[in-house]
């Protein structure tokens, strides 16, 4: 079953349950990749579809900082409960060790020395974590092996 039929299944059981954050959670997803394949005139593959996944997660994270700030507790809670479905889609999560590994194995690889190297080391990790990962993490991680 494709990524898209999952969502689509998700979503019809997430009405018929009456869950309402999963299903307007899982038609905020759907409207990104239609929004997309209309765009671009193409049908999107499941790399494709975890990309947009990956980003929505990625914008929940910023969002809750905000919400923080401005002591919206309500609104924390649901945006945390929004990424967590998100999470559902995405394959399994690294840890922020597993993370440090892949990062230092790119760094003796492309031979990087200083800070200046952390696009090339940026470049190359991304690929290898795509969607298992958040990109401001492996930034921080290799700032802190590069000085």
């Amino acid at each position: 079953m494709s990524l898209k039929e999952k969502l689509m299944e998700d979503m019809k059981s997430s009405m018929k349950n009456k869950d309402t954050l999963r299903k307007n959670t899982i038609t905020m997803v759907r409207a990104s990749i239609k929004q997309r394949e209309v765009d671009e005139r193409i049908e999107l593959t499941d790399e494709d579809i975890i990309d947009i996944i990956a980003k929505q997660v990625k914008e929940k994270r910023d969002v809750i900082q905000d919400f923080e700030k401005g002591g919206r507790e309500d609104l924390v809670e649901q945006t945390k409960k929004e990424m967590e479905i998100l999470l559902e889609y995405l394959p399994k999560q690294l840890t922020e060790e597993e993370v440090e590994e892949i990062v230092k194995e790119t760094i003796k690889e492309v031979d990087a020395k200083s800070i200046k190297d952390i696009g090339l080391i940026m470049k190359s990790v991304m690929p290898k974590i795509k969607g298992k990962a958040d990109g401001s993490m492996v930034n921080s991680i290799a700032r802190k092996y590069l000085k």
